[in-house]
């Protein structure tokens, strides 16, 4: 190789390291901050918190130093980054959960620090046995197989406190299987669309000026479809349904380059949700508390007894303003189960106000933009296509927790991701972590000149 390729590597693993030591520095400063505002003294597990987050910021960077030397140096640090926020603001949540025994809530940072561990740990294996991406798409069928059996999974569990089945109970422990699903089923349509993209890309007739799929090549979407409507009908989980098509669509553009695609997805889309919508009582519910908010709030609304997150969410944002109440000093306590969801953004926008739920959301920006440019870079269609499709799912789970906690869509129950409690979660987006730093390594080995002999 020449010798500017064989620089490259270590320039790319010293960016990351430093951009490493800054996110332990902010993760560990915002931790200090939260409990001298809170308490007004030094938060008690202070040196416990400034160590974990050290070693879980150097191992992985170790790791890919030695495994994936040529991986992207911005997605390793953006995901510790929103790792280490979402352990700030649990620990922020947890003092006022505990000021406060009347809302029953239990503390969530301390096992949300376990699973970060055990997250990062995940990552790591990832990178050490997968020597090759490539290697995924061989078992393709087996995975969506998988896939297919835990996303029905949950139809045979009862749901959960707030309505939709998503999660799978064995003993005292919990999982929650549509997290894992949106990799599996990346990993399945990037498999199946390298294989048909010609297919589905270069056949069909024109109709209105559009090119519309060929009819044969319709059967992919329109099961895709079904499966989605029976997960939004029998688990009441319209945020996994919408995730599930979405990559899917996403993929399939990204495969054929094909606006008709797109417009048949859309269709689809809207004619499902309107149908179940006016006939599943638990999804029809949150499309009424999405429309009023605010019915809540009123004598009819309490006695009906309405849904009055939303409601709570839209003053939260409110009160926070632009430049937020500060850290510690605003009332999300007043929704009581925010560290365990989506509302978790509401502590963000009250207590940072929209300047800092700005930059939350342009971190997730930025950390798909990089797997979007992994997918861009990779000369290997699946891998581009698996870069493109983990990268969708981030920016629909993303867009739907967002969508529905300020009032655009209704809500989804989904858990922001690296924010929100939640080890099914967490350990699933450290996985997506991994593989796209290993397709980004596998892209800048085959881009590096080789050296004739």
């Amino acid at each position: 190789m020449t010798f500017a390729a064989l620089a490259q590597a270590p320039n790319r693993r010293r960016t990351e390291a430093w951009l490493l030591a800054l996110v332990v520095v902010i993760a560990v400063f915002g931790y200090l901050y939260t409990g001298l505002s809170l308490t007004g003294r030094l938060p008690d597990g202070l040196a416990r918190f400034a160590g974990s987050m050290f070693l879980v910021a150097l191992v992985p960077h170790l790791v890919v130093r030695r495994f994936a030397p040529r991986a992207d140096p911005l997605i390793l640090p953006l995901a510790t980054l929103l790792t280490g926020i979402g352990l700030v603001l649990l620990h922020r949540l947890d003092i006022t959960y505990a000021a406060t025994p009347r809302l029953k809530t239990a503390p969530a940072a301390s096992g949300q620090l376990v699973w970060t561990v055990i997250g990062v740990t995940v990552c790591i294996a990832v990178l050490i046995l997968l020597k090759d991406h490539r290697l995924i798409q061989r078992y393709i069928y087996l995975t969506m197989t998988v896939a297919l059996v835990m996303l029905m999974a949950p139809a045979f569990f009862p749901g959960d406190t707030f309505g939709a089945k998503r999660w799978i109970f064995i003993g005292p422990l919990s999982l929650q299987p549509g997290e894992f699903v949106k990799i599996a089923i990346a990993v399945f349509f990037a498999g199946y669309l390298t294989v048909n993209r010609d297919a589905l890309a270069l056949t069909g007739r024109r109709f209105m000026g559009i090119q519309l799929p060929p009819g044969r090549q319709l059967a992919p979407i329109f099961t895709i479809w079904a499966i989605s409507l029976l997960v939004l009908v029998f688990e009441r989980d319209l945020g996994t349904s919408l995730i599930f098509f979405g990559v899917f669509v996403i993929m399939l553009y990204m495969a054929t380059e094909r606006t008709s695609w797109v417009l048949c997805g859309l269709a689809m889309a809207t004619v499902g949700a309107v149908t179940v919508g006016s006939i599943e009582p638990h999804v029809k519910g949150r499309i009424e508390a999405w429309q009023n908010p605010m019915a809540a709030f009123t004598p009819e609304g309490e006695a009906a007894g309405l849904s009055n997150q939303l409601g709570h969410a839209l003053f939260s944002f409110g009160s926070g303003g632009i430049g937020g109440t500060g850290l510690g000093q605003g009332h999300p306590e007043l929704i009581g189960f925010a560290g365990n969801s989506d509302f978790i953004l509401t502590t963000v926008g009250e207590e940072l106000g929209l300047a800092g739920m700005m930059a939350v959301l342009l971190l997730y920006a930025l950390l798909a933009q990089r797997g979007f440019r992994v997918g861009l870079t990779a000369r290997d269609p699946f891998g581009k296509l698996l870069a493109v499709g983990l990268s969708g799912a981030l920016l629909l789970q993303v867009f739907v927790v967002t969508g529905g906690v300020t009032g655009l869509i209704p809500l989804t129950g989904k858990a922001l991701p690296f924010l929100a409690k939640g080890g099914s979660s967490l350990v699933a987006n450290w996985v997506m972590v991994a593989l796209l730093l290993r397709i980004s390594d596998a892209a800048r080995r085959r881009q590096e000149p080789v050296r004739c002999a």
